[in-house]
């Protein structure tokens, strides 16, 4: 957890693929903890093609059963059908806005939101921005991708900065959301 705090959350990412992988470990996670689902990262790479959309979106019936089976990984039938469909409608966006990533850095209005929280009792679940992204996804046909699960996403990408103010790494994210060079 504090590799993963120190190293990626809040890090504005542009890369399609780890927005892939993202929305497929936050929506396994839903319920449950996020070091379960870290510690189970190895197995969804393994699992999943490396979070490649496209191979991901051709999983065939036989392979998300063999999934299920597969301990690397939460073995949980609707969220692994929800990560082949979300797959399929991951390409679709891509196809309509060249990348998923100018698709949904729109719900930011393309810069990541500085937030100035003191205590992690201010960090909200949902915001009216995860609130938008969420409903789009919904309509576009993706699933498990409920507001406090986008907001998560968010989080993780970097499109918005709630490490908290206190947290050295604030600092370092605030300026990688610029395009300078951390401290």
């Amino acid at each position: 957890m504090c590799e993963y705090h120190d190293r990626e959350w809040g890090v504005p990412i542009h890369d399609d693929r780890t927005h892939f992988e993202f929305l497929v470990l936050e929506a396994a996670q839903a319920g449950l903890s996020w070091s379960i689902v870290l510690n189970k990262r190895e197995g969804y790479r393994r699992a999943f093609s490396e979070f490649d959309p496209g191979k991901v979106a051709r999983f065939s019936e036989a392979r998300i059963n063999r999934l299920i089976a597969d301990p690397g990984i939460i073995r949980n039938r609707m969220k692994i059908t929800a990560a082949v469909k979300n797959a399929r409608a991951f390409l679709a966006v891509q196809e309509e806005f060249g990348s998923f990533d100018a698709y949904c850095w729109r719900f930011v209005d393309g810069r990541p939101r500085q937030n100035r929280r003191k205590s992690t009792a201010e960090i909200p679940a949902t915001t009216s921005e995860s609130d938008a992204f969420s409903r789009d996804l919904k309509r576009r046909g993706f699933s498990f991708v409920g507001s406090t699960v986008i907001y998560a996403h968010m989080q993780a990408v970097g499109m918005v900065n709630d490490h908290l103010v206190g947290c050295y790494r604030y600092r370092d994210v605030r300026r990688m959301s610029r395009g300078l060079t951390p401290e």
